[in-house]
């Protein structure tokens, strides 16, 4: 290919999830015969997604188009940038770059969908440059509420992209060195094309405070209640805040025990690598708790989201098969709410104030995103001649949007996507030039994609009204009726009290299939549709119900 032609080509950035929600990050770089993909996260299934136990992207458009995909860069170890990276492997088996931590909780999810042998993995230090296809791309040291998280300049024949990832601006992390502002200097006086920035924060002024602040929260609370247990929960991966209560538990002479397994094989990870600095027979099991006083003992767990099977949740209901809570405990939620999440952590907190223990779920955590003016100093250094707001829902994508109109840039330079959204930028211009299939693949259980819009909305009908069942026995020659129809309900009425109501409806029944039976009607689909009308109608004229009404006809 010669040069002119090469120069008139433009760089394609696919967001394939993660704009306009929270979790599912995942980005593709196309340019000409190469792609890279930034992330491959997981979300959290919403209310209405009834039994899925999380949701991964669709990429169909990196299946249709494998032989350009390159490999994964990843920039930090959340399951909303890791998570899905076990199931789209099985359909996109292409090398994983990542930092070291991040590489081994990656490894370890492999591990348990035994797809550790299949997969090629790449740790790489920061500074390091990865050459692949036309991309080469840097990983940046940055800091989050996870180490070794990494922001990454990809350098195209169309010009840089800075991609932050998750990021906060810390000048005093608990682990580890600051984030490389020098770096996005240098990178920005050779001419940034377009920045993608974190904008989970951008709703929140000034800067976001350092993590080593939470530390000192916590030898307050820690010294002020030194006749209590203390349980806190907070997020598995945020191990430097493990680490602060480690310290906090070391200093007033408490044992710590840990509670979830998220947390215990973070924790074990993270302490293996050295990211965790763990004092001599400090942690015990939970079994142990028994053999201390409740004042030399700290439990860190999980469940700080309020999530139904996390170990706190089960504490509070009284299912967790070690530790109960008892009224004298002091309760700690180390972290705040996801958008979304706010019902489900303030029930548990009902709970667990119910049975009489005391809760502090304010003012015991910091952010790991970067707030306005953290954004407005990336700006600043980089420079950019395009803006794209990513990692949040629409009102955080809008909300860095107006930082960056403050900054001076033109409505024109910044790219507010969708999923979905081509997007073709070089020098010239930045255009959205098509659409590409994106959506949501839930899993159930051992199923990947086997639960759709169809079966949801009948779990939804099934929540909602109920069933009821029909039951039918058929002579096969004449079709006269043998036995039945017997009806069946759940989730309807309660029989017993609905006499009734059910008397009715198995004349209303037995009056159909007479009906048929006179006309001859032997066909089973239009005796089936006779009967769902049939019963539908007088069911919703009794009770203003709809529930989903199944015959079922066996032939002898």
């Amino acid at each position: 290919m010669s040069k002119i032609e090469q120069q008139n080509s433009k760089l394609k950035i696919i967001p394939l999830g993660g704009l306009e929600q929270i979790g599912m990050n995942i980005t593709a770089f196309e340019y000409e015969d190469s792609i890279i993909v930034v992330d491959c996260g997981l979300a959290f299934p919403e209310n209405d997604m009834l039994g899925i136990d999380l949701v991964i992207p669709d990429v169909t458009y990196l299946k249709d188009n494998i032989d350009k995909v390159k490999g994964f860069f990843i920039t930090h170890g959340h399951e909303d940038h890791i998570g899905a990276i076990p199931y789209v492997l099985r359909d996109v088996n292409v090398p994983i770059y990542a930092t070291k931590l991040t590489t081994a909780l990656i490894e370890h999810k492999l591990e348990e969908h035994d797809m550790l042998k299949k997969t090629k993995r790449k740790v790489v230090k920061y500074g390091q440059h990865i050459n692949i296809g036309c991309f080469r791309v840097e990983f940046i040291r940055t800091n989050h509420s996870i180490q070794d998280a990494a922001a990454l300049a990809i350098y195209s024949p169309a010009g840089i992209v800075v991609h932050t990832g998750d990021f906060k601006v810390d000048y005093t992390p608990v682990f580890g060195d600051a984030i490389d502002l020098a770096r996005f200097g240098e990178i920005g006086k050779k001419g940034v094309l377009a920045v993608m920035c974190d904008s989970t924060n951008a709703e929140r002024s000034g800067f976001t405070l350092s993590e080593k602040s939470v530390g000192a929260t916590l030898d307050h609370i820690f010294d002020e209640h030194r006749n209590q247990r203390i349980i806190i929960a907070t997020f598995a991966s945020n191990v430097d805040r493990v680490q602060q209560i480690i310290n906090s538990a070391q200093k007033y002479g408490r044992k710590v025990a840990i509670e979830g397994r998220s947390m215990v094989s973070t924790i074990n990870i993270a302490s293996e690598l050295g990211y965790l600095s763990l004092p001599d027979n400090i942690l015990i099991e939970g079994e142990m708790l028994r053999n201390y006083p409740d004042e030399q003992t700290v439990i860190i767990t999980t469940g700080s989201q309020g999530e139904s099977m996390a170990a706190l949740s089960r504490m509070a209901n009284g299912t967790h098969r070690k530790i109960s809570i008892k009224p004298n405990d002091m309760i700690i939620f180390s972290s705040s709410p996801i958008p979304g999440n706010e019902k489900s952590v303030t029930g548990v907190i009902n709970e667990l104030m119910r049975k009489g223990a005391d809760v502090i779920f304010q003012d015991v955590h910091v952010s790991g995103h970067a707030c306005r003016e953290d954004i407005k100093l990336i700006y600043s250094l980089l420079h950019p001649k395009y803006c794209i707001p990513v990692h949040g829902e629409y009102k955080h994508l809008i909300a860095q949007a107006k930082i960056a109109e403050e900054l001076g840039y033109s409505r024109d330079a910044i790219k507010i996507l969708s999923s979905g959204d081509v997007l073709e930028l070089d020098e010239e211009s930045a255009e959205i030039t098509g659409r590409v299939q994106v959506g949501n693949v839930m899993v159930d259980g051992l199923g990947v994609g086997d639960v759709g819009n169809i079966v949801i909305r009948d779990r939804q009908k099934l929540a909602e009204d109920g069933i009821i069942i029909v039951v039918m026995t058929l002579e096969s020659v004449t079709g006269q009726v043998l036995a039945g129809p017997d009806i069946v309900s759940r989730g309807f009425v309660y029989v017993r009290n609905s006499e009734s109501l059910m008397d009715e409806a198995q004349a209303v029944l037995n009056n159909t299939m007479e009906y048929c039976m006179e006309r001859r009607i032997t066909d089973w689909g239009k005796i089936k549709n006779m009967v769902k009308d049939a019963l539908g109608d007088f069911v919703w004229k009794e009770t203003k119900r709809r529930p989903m009404i199944m015959p079922i006809i066996m032939e002898v």
